[in-house]
């Protein structure tokens, strides 16, 4: 399972990470990093110790899920096989060969289907620990680029040659752990995955609207009548 969370950890979307620098700020940056946020993530006390709280309280649906997989991959196979015998005979029956191979399809779409409602839990409990992290990643990117005096981050794959100490990503997971040292995996009545980050994304949309529009006037006290002019 642990392979499983930091599969999950490492294909993270990162949403709340969004670009610190305009192209003319590129232009003239005097410190460039380089940052693998989601390696990052997964390196985080936040989520180490999520993901063994999750294997702990998912314990019976993830040894469900992987007995159940086993079973149905057995079963899988021996569809396979009566493909392939189908698939050397001479001549082919062409509709027997067509309904083998629509059994094996139909077989792993099922499979699919009902192993991953039985990983449904630990799939959104997973989501929520890494929406949580999302949502702070910024937060130590910043405070990394801080402390390490980077004005110019970059992806790892962005990047064609450079030195080791331009990889800033020890510094990221450092300033992780200090802002956000652990998460929950309780996952609330309602949640969809990305929900938490739509949310901050919303909630710096609206932030960026009120600097662009200047302060709104505070809201006449109760039972005061409205100024009139």
């Amino acid at each position: 399972m642990k392979k499983i969370l930091v599969a999950s950890a490492l294909a993270m979307a990162t949403l709340s990470v969004s670009p610190i620098l305009s192209a003319p700020a590129i232009a003239q940056a005097k410190g460039v990093g380089v940052a693998d946020v989601r390696v990052a993530a997964a390196r985080s006390n936040a989520f180490q110790t999520a993901s063994t709280q999750i294997e702990t309280t998912y314990k019976a649906q993830i040894d469900q899920q992987q007995s159940r997989g086993q079973t149905l991959q057995a079963e899988i196979n021996v569809l396979i096989a009566k493909y392939n015998e189908e698939a050397k005979k001479t001549p082919q029956n062409q509709a027997a060969l067509q309904a083998a191979a629509k059994a094996v399809q139909d077989k792993r779409q099922a499979a699919q289907t009902e192993l991953g409602r039985i990983g449904a839990p630990v799939d959104l409990a997973i989501a929520y620990v890494e929406d949580q992290i999302s949502v702070r990643m910024n937060e130590a990117i910043k405070a990394a680029m801080t402390a390490k005096k980077i004005d110019l981050l970059l992806n790892p794959d962005a990047v064609l040659a450079r030195e080791n100490n331009v990889d800033i990503t020890d510094a990221v997971v450092t300033e992780l752990n200090r802002i956000l040292p652990n998460v929950s995996i309780a996952v609330p009545a309602g949640y969809q995955p990305g929900q938490l980050v739509q949310q901050r994304n919303q909630q710096l949309m609206d932030q960026a609207r009120a600097a662009q529009g200047g302060t709104p006037a505070a809201p006449a006290p109760t039972g005061t009548p409205p100024t009139t002019r």
